[in-house]
């Protein structure tokens, strides 16, 4: 089992960067002002500075509160919970379909478990989704708002200078958002992964050198991914236009950030698709490009369905060999 968490952890972390990494830088490049190792740079400095700022709380939810961590086959859960996880994700992505990697996670966790006989806290899945479901429509709602502020800005000589401050604000609080809150499923893995090396029970937090190692391996990913994410259906949802590029981030961070006060994990490219949408529209519903929109708003739909559906039938499979 611990060779098997070393290496689930290590291709978790991976398709995190691929998904999550390739999609953040891809759309804070777009506007061009910033290099890649320093839109790079920020974000591994966030995603390993994130234990020591914000804590576990987020973690502690996929690894404490969704599932019974008493029960000796909790890490069981968390091991084939994130293994349907990433065979949804990386069959959607395969089809050129994005999804969210938290939502699978939640719903393959729930679905292992329930087959298992380690029934997750169906309550706390709830909260968890509703939340999930609220915050892309807050991070819509505020990129809208948003947006119709940054059009009401007078045009001086100053303004692009004052677009690109606000660019790399933007792009710094995306990074400490998902730090804070979407990102923490990898420490849930890693820290698992980590608690089952060392029979210890429950969530251990990496120690800075793993933290290290785990932003190596989510800086490939994102790299990797970097060309195909800019050519997805996210960056060609709306126009390209630096403020809103820069009121979408703002939205996103601010939606994200907010529930990772409360211990729920919400999706970071949800948000941030959200709040391109709603500071796109603040110019006219028609400039958003629906085309695109619509296949991501449907895998987003379909994700917990069928990792839960695929999750109960590979716990009912676990359960018959044990």
């Amino acid at each position: 089992m611990v060779i098997g968490f070393a290496m689930l952890a290590t291709g978790f972390v991976f398709v995190c960067g691929a998904n999550d990494g390739g999609a953040l830088l891809a759309l804070a490049l777009r506007q061009r002002e910033l290099p890649l190792y320093v839109v790079l740079a920020v974000l591994l400095a966030a995603i390993i500075a994130g234990p020591a700022l914000f804590g576990l709380a987020v973690a502690h939810t996929f690894t404490d509160r969704l599932i019974n961590a008493g029960d000796v086959r909790g890490p069981l859960v968390v091991l084939a919970g994130v293994g349907v996880a990433l065979a949804l994700v990386l069959t959607l992505a395969w089809r050129g379909v994005p999804t969210s990697v938290t939502l699978a996670v939640l719903g393959g966790l729930a679905g292992v478990g329930a087959g298992l006989g380690v029934p997750p806290a169906w309550s706390t899945l709830g909260v968890v989704l509703a939340v999930a479901a609220i915050a892309p429509l807050l991070g819509g709602a505020l990129g809208y708002l948003l947006g119709m502020a940054a059009r009401r800005l007078p045009t001086t000589s100053r303004l692009p200078r004052a677009m690109r401050y606000a660019h790399v604000t933007a792009f710094a609080g995306q990074s400490l958002a998902y730090a804070a809150n979407d990102g923490q499923k990898m420490f849930a893995v890693v820290g698992v992964a980590l608690g089952v090396a060392h029979r210890a029970r429950g969530m251990q937090a990496p120690p800075l050198l793993l933290l290290c190692a785990t932003a190596a391996v989510f800086a490939a990913g994102a790299v990797l991914s970097l060309r195909r994410m800019a050519r997805g259906a996210t960056g060609g949802l709306t126009p390209q236009r630096p403020w809103t590029l820069v009121t979408a981030g703002l939205a996103s961070a601010t939606a994200v950030f907010g529930s990772a006060g409360m211990g729920v994990p919400v999706s970071m490219t949800q948000s941030a698709t959200a709040g391109l949408v709603g500071a796109g529209a603040s110019t006219g519903v028609r400039r958003i490009r629906w085309q695109f929109a619509t296949p991501v708003l449907t895998a987003w739909l379909v994700t917990v369905p069928a990792s839960l559906t695929l999750g109960y039938v590979a716990g009912l499979a676990l359960r018959g060999t044990l």
